[in-house]
């Protein structure tokens, strides 16, 4: 019998074509290493929803709504410059080449009493309340991006025009070379804002109300 290393390359090959591979293993390794990416980018999805930071990364749809709250509470703030950007050829962008000058507020933990959300659906209003009921809004790494903002406001140890990259009072970094303000407290009564986008790592709403209505907040 002629031993296996001194067969021939057309025997050679035939025994290894003959010999079954085995299964998945090359798949299985492919598909992990696929898959890793996929993993890193959900979770830098899930840091930057935490963070508060995605309302200046989603295709806004350009319609702004108004959010008004007798009081807003909140602890760590930061604000600086932002674009927002909508999806190419949205009528709401015509004017803009759609994008949107934004100022981007940041609150690491805020409550709202009274709060009070509403958008022009042209002829009505989608109207939402919560907070109203002795038990105010909480929201955590809570973003807005606000093109007027109005209200009584008080800060406590703010700085004014700093670098918004070097901030950490509410825990986000935003753009290099872009001026900002930030503060370890904020107080806001009589809030009222002109929003394009809001996100938030988690948004309380006791005694939520949602309705059609003929007048917005």
């Amino acid at each position: 019998m002629v031993p296996s290393a001194e067969l021939p390359d057309e025997a050679s090959g035939a025994a290894a074509a003959a010999t079954p591979a085995p299964r998945g293993r090359v798949r299985l390794r492919r598909a992990a290493l696929m898959a890793i990416p996929a993993c890193v980018a959900g979770g830098v999805l899930m840091a930057l929803t935490a963070q508060g930071v995605l309302a200046a990364q989603f295709q806004i749809s350009g319609m702004a709504f108004t959010v008004t709250a007798t009081s807003l509470d909140g602890n760590g703030f930061e604000q600086f410059g932002g674009l927002d950007t909508m999806l190419k050829g949205n009528p709401a962008g015509a004017k803009n080449g759609g994008q949107q000058v934004v100022a981007v507020s940041v609150i690491q933990d805020g409550k709202l009493t009274n709060l009070c959300q509403s958008v022009n659906l042209g002829g009505t209003n989608l109207k939402i309340t919560a907070g109203d009921n002795g038990t105010p809004v909480s929201a955590e790494h809570l973003t807005t991006d606000s093109d007027t903002m109005s209200g009584d406001a008080n800060f406590t140890n703010i700085e004014v025009g700093g670098d918004a990259s070097t901030f950490n009072d509410a825990g986000v970094k935003g753009p290099m070379y872009s001026f900002g303000q930030q503060a370890t407290h904020v107080t806001i009564n009589n809030l009222r804002q002109h929003n394009y986008a809001t996100t938030a790592g988690s948004f309380t709403l006791p005694n939520l109300h949602l309705s059609f209505s003929s007048q917005g907040c």
